[in-house]
Order: C-alpha cells, then structure tokens, then sequence
C-alpha cells in the first residue's frame, strides 16, 4: 500500500499552473497493472478556458471528486487581474520548457519571474564568472514583459563553493565588491530587473553574519544601479520543532536592505519520516518565527513558498509526485481523497 500526501492548493486551485510548471518524468514504481495502463491518461488533455475563476466556479473545496479533477485538471480562467497585492514570484526551469509558455499566459498575476539559469563561479585569481547564459532566452524575455512591468529576475546559485571560497570572499572586501561588480555588469548586459540569490541553505547554518554582510554588500550595488534583489531562504522550523539555519536575527539584519525573501515552506516529511508537505500550522510558524510583529513593514518581505508537487510515501521509502503521475494515480485506482484539517491538505491511500 501506498500513501500519497498533496498539498491542498495543488487539487484546484493551481492545478493547472502545477502541471505545466512541473511537467517532467518520473520513473514509475512497483508493477504495472495493464488493465490499470490502458486506462491512464496517454494525450494530454488541452487547456480549457473559462470566463469565470476556480473560487467562482466553486471548485476550491475540500471534498474534490476525482472525477472533477480529472475533468478540471486543464481549465484556467482567463481573468487576468491580479487578486495579491504585492510580490508575487514565479521560478521557471530550463527542463521543463512548457513552463515558459505558462510564464507568459499568466505574467500578468506576477510582479517577478525568476528563471532557473545562473551559477556563480569562483575563478583564479580573485575573479568570478558567471554561467548559464546559454540559457538566456531574450525572445522569451521579451514576451513576458510585452506591455507589463513584470521583472525578469533569474536565480543565480553559488555553485561548487567549497570553505574556502566562501571564506576568502567573507573575509576580503576587495572580493566582495569585485563580484558584486561582476554581477551588475552581467545583469546590465542581459537586461535584467535583479536577481534571486539562493546562498543560505548551502552553509548550513555556518558563516551566518559573514553571508548577511556579503548579501547586504551585493544588495547595495543592485540597488545603485536600479536593481533589486531576492534572497531563498529555508525555513525557520524543521519539522515542526528544531530550529532551522535561518532565524529572527538574520532577518532583523537583511530586512532592512533585501527587497524580498522567498521563503521555503515546503518539504516538512521526509520519507523516512512520511506525513503532510506543508502543514499550514508549521507555514504560519515559519513567518511568525522569524518576523513576529505582523504589522512590521517587513513582513509583507516574505513570499510564502506554494509548493507545486507533493509526495508518494510507500514502505519501500518516498518521492516526489507531480502532475501527470498524479493524473495517472487517479484514473487507474479511482481513490477517496480524504481531507487532514489540521495539516490543510488531501492525501488518499492505493494498493
């Protein structure tokens, strides 16, 4: 037996959009049943339109039928206008190419979209290079922000760092003004808004104020040069109860110059420890550890992390789930899903 958890936005209400986004293979698990196969989804099913939304369509409910899901799973309302007031981001990734088209159909409900295409690298001699611009769509670009103000802002991940790079760049300004010039100059040329920098998670919770201080220094120089910049962060909570590398202190320290910060609520379970993706009490918490004053300024920083996929647990261990498995889970097993109040998600069992 089985056990699959899935958040509950997934279901309705980012059906769609979690699809596209996510659309990549999975290597299929135990036997097949081949009654089961020749009734799984083989053609995609198009994209259906609507004038009316999800919410007034009443399908974000929390007793779905699978067969509405299966009915569903294609449909978006044309509505454009954007219900959030304030960031939204949106990552798109070069291994799932119908992610684009699905960044430019919905660019209008975005304020940022961040591309996954950049590392930095720490050269000889004090310099660095940055990779990936062979990633760089600049037709794409252009579509996207066609009669929008939305920002282009691609992540860029510090890539085959060891120790001793971080500390020699922590511990010499020469260095950290040499890449914080590199970076605008890169971004200048490509004709970017900023960039998200993912740097936190890969120390582990070392090197925390020297990483707050080379952030503030990078934020500093975008800034100058009429750029903004996003820093990842993981959660402050890890399962619930031990504390996690970034806390109320480092964001006390970062807010004050960071234009936002996307914030990893996702992946709460592990396999060896199955159970709910995002539990809705732990996202909550996540926020309040770190920014407790919910009229701070600083608060509307955050970006909540909506995850876009969710897990199939079974004894022989667990991985991730998207779109078209999950497709394909519900119309050969034709499963109860069953609705975790405490958590806020579904999750439904098959043998």
């Amino acid at each position: 037996m089985a056990c699959l958890h899935l958040n509950h936005f997934i279901f309705i209400l980012l059906v769609n959009e979690f699809i596209c986004l996510s659309n990549s293979t999975l290597s299929k698990t135990g036997k097949s049943n081949k009654k089961r196969e020749e009734k799984s989804i083989q053609e995609p099913i198009p994209a259906v339109q609507h004038d009316l939304t999800v919410v007034e369509r009443k399908l974000v409910v929390t007793d779905p039928k699978v067969k509405d899901i299966l009915r569903e799973h294609a449909s978006y309302s044309t509505q454009k206008e954007k219900h959030l007031n304030g960031f939204t981001l949106g990552y798109v990734t070069p291994w799932n190419s119908h992610g684009y088209d699905v960044a430019k159909m919905f660019a209008d409900k975005f304020t940022h979209i961040s591309p996954v295409w950049l590392q930095l690298k720490r050269g000889q001699g004090g310099s660095f290079t940055i990779e990936g611009v062979h990633d760089i769509d600049k037709g794409w670009m252009a579509d996207v922000k066609k009669n929008r103000t939305t920002f282009i802002v691609p992540r860029l991940l510090f890539d085959g760092w060891r120790s001793n790079d971080y500390q020699a760049v922590f511990s010499e300004e020469k260095l950290q003004h040499k890449l914080s010039s590199t970076l605008v100059k890169f971004l200048k040329t490509h004709r970017f808004d900023g960039i998200v920098v993912e740097i936190w998670s890969q120390l582990g919770g070392h090197y925390k104020s020297e990483a707050a201080d080379l952030l503030i220094h990078i934020a500093s120089s975008l800034h100058e040069a009429d750029m903004e910049i996003i820093v990842v962060i993981p959660p402050a909570l890890n399962q619930g109860v031990r504390k996690g590398f970034f806390l109320e202190e480092d964001f006390n320290k970062l807010a004050p110059h960071i234009d936002a910060f996307s914030l990893m609520t996702y992946d709460f379970s592990q396999p060896g420890r199955p159970g709910a993706n995002s539990p809705v009490n732990w996202v909550r918490e996540c926020v309040q550890s770190i920014c407790p004053d919910a009229d701070s300024p600083w608060r509307r920083k955050i970006l909540l992390g909506l995850n876009f996929y969710g897990y199939d647990y079974s004894p022989r261990g667990g991985e991730p789930i998207i779109g078209s498995k999950y497709l394909e889970l519900l119309q050969s097993f034709k499963p109860k899903l069953t609705w975790d109040k405490n958590a806020a998600e579904h999750l439904f069992k098959y043998q």
